[in-house]
């Protein structure tokens, strides 16, 4: 099994976590099937960028982003080089570290309208 550490998060993951993930699971769902409740609010569509994390170790072992992901990470808060769309990023063999960055850009829970 691959593991994944996660970075200390204030509000989804106060003291961090490491966890054991399946190969060929994202990102999104390791953490969501491991009780950490990260954003997605596109229900993992690639439509939005609210599930963006930060790969700060591993980042090279995923499959390349595609175009239309890369154009989403462009909205995405805290955009940095080795950003990811965490529902559309497949974890291989290689274990992860990962940040969730602190603020997401959620229209709707932020109670934006059209």
């Amino acid at each position: 099994m691959t593991q994944i550490i996660v970075l200390p998060h204030e509000e989804l993951c106060p003291k961090g976590t490491l966890i054991d993930v399946a190969e060929n699971t994202t990102i999104c769902d390791a953490l969501l099937d491991n009780g950490i409740q990260i954003e997605h609010a596109c229900e993992k569509s690639c439509a939005c960028t609210t599930c963006h994390v930060i790969v700060r170790e591993g980042f090279n072992s995923l499959p390349e982003a595609t175009e239309f992901e890369e154009d989403m990470l462009d909205k995405a808060w805290g955009l940095e080089s080795n950003s990811r769309l965490s529902c559309q990023a497949v974890i291989g063999t290689t274990d992860l570290v990962i940040e969730i960055p602190k603020y997401t850009i959620n229209m709707a829970k932020e109670g934006h309208s059209k």
